[in-house]
């Protein structure tokens, strides 16, 4: 197996020119992408010849801070919320700390570490950056013990910053309603992953107004594009279809459930989105399922794992079924 895969995923150009592109067409399940993206993006014409309309942006923000369940002047628009991330070293200049495992891009905004079972050892005063729910293991924090961690971050004048990229498929477990005025409490909100339009660079932070203010002058006048401000100010008012996507991400992470299991792999997590399998074989898998021009995501630091994406619909299923067995 190339290195290249362990990095990160989506890596599909590279899995064609590794195991070659004849045959059936490639399933990607090396992300947490929704590969069922929202369809109203092929009714978004954005104006390509003005810069982007401040009104619209904070139009936007106005719709994602509604469907997040803050007030919008809470919320910062971001390029990408993985830009977030690596704003925070910046923003809060303090010295922090990430859980592992998680994110790559997470030890690049804090490089201490704690494990994921320890976070009341984070030092008074520090930053506690988390993600919930969690990558590339899939566990959900509840609110009440996130809301406890909140309370002793502050306590011990420090902050939490929960990345909740994955949250939109888990209603009820963001604690983004208690982000405000005073509150020593930052989240991270993602744009493509739920909405399946990881191209479109969109994210938010959620937090103080002194943070959302340095957050926009670091971010200057005209952060987004124009596309991704029609497309997120649609999309998030479009409730019939994430109320009936929230549905459907649950079904079929079942149904995956129930293949893995039928091929003698525990899967792990709550997070609809994707599936980690640990197995003693996950890099003779991993090469498997390649040849069968299936792309899972390996990880190096972990190498009896497998994380796998939701596929996208039966006939996916049905090929993922197939190659397993």
């Amino acid at each position: 197996m190339s290195d290249m895969f362990h990095w990160h995923g989506g890596c599909l150009a590279q899995a064609r020119d590794h195991y070659g592109a004849d045959g059936a067409p490639w399933i990607d399940l090396s992300t947490g992408i929704n590969p069922r993206p929202w369809p109203g993006a092929a009714h978004v014409t954005p104006d390509w010849q003005s810069l982007p309309d401040p009104a619209a942006l904070a139009d936007m923000e106005t719709a994602a801070a509604s469907h997040f369940g803050v007030a919008p002047a809470h919320v910062c628009a971001l390029p990408g919320s993985e830009i977030g991330l690596r704003m925070l070293g910046k923003l809060l200049d303090r010295p922090g700390c990430h859980l592992v495992p998680s994110y790559r891009t997470h030890a690049a905004a804090f490089p201490g570490s704690l494990p994921l079972d320890a976070p009341e050892q984070a030092p008074p005063g520090t930053a506690l950056l988390l993600a919930n729910p969690n990558n590339p293991d899939g566990r959900l924090f509840a609110p009440a013990y996130m809301l406890a961690l909140l309370a002793r971050q502050e306590r011990g004048d420090g902050w939490l910053i929960v990345d909740e990229a994955f949250a939109d498929s888990v209603p009820g477990s963001s604690i983004a309603g208690e982000a405000g005025q005073g509150r020593r409490l930052i989240l991270l909100r993602s744009f493509g992953k739920f909405f399946g339009l990881a191209g479109v660079r969109l994210g938010f932070l959620v937090g103080p107004p002194s943070i959302i203010a340095a957050c926009r002058d670091m971010l200057g006048d005209w952060p987004l594009s124009a596309a991704a401000i029609d497309f997120g100010r649609a999309a998030y008012r479009d409730r019939h279809w994430i109320n009936w996507t929230i549905a459907d991400l649950r079904d079929r992470a079942v149904h995956l459930d129930r293949i893995l299991s039928r091929h003698g792999l525990v899967p792990r997590g709550d997070c609809p989105l994707f599936r980690l399998v640990e197995t003693p074989a996950a890099a003779a898998l991993f090469d498997r399922l390649a040849r069968h021009a299936i792309l899972t995501r390996p990880f190096d630091h972990q190498p009896h794992w497998l994380r796998l994406g939701l596929p996208a619909d039966d006939a996916a299923m049905a090929r993922l079924d197939k190659a397993l067995g």
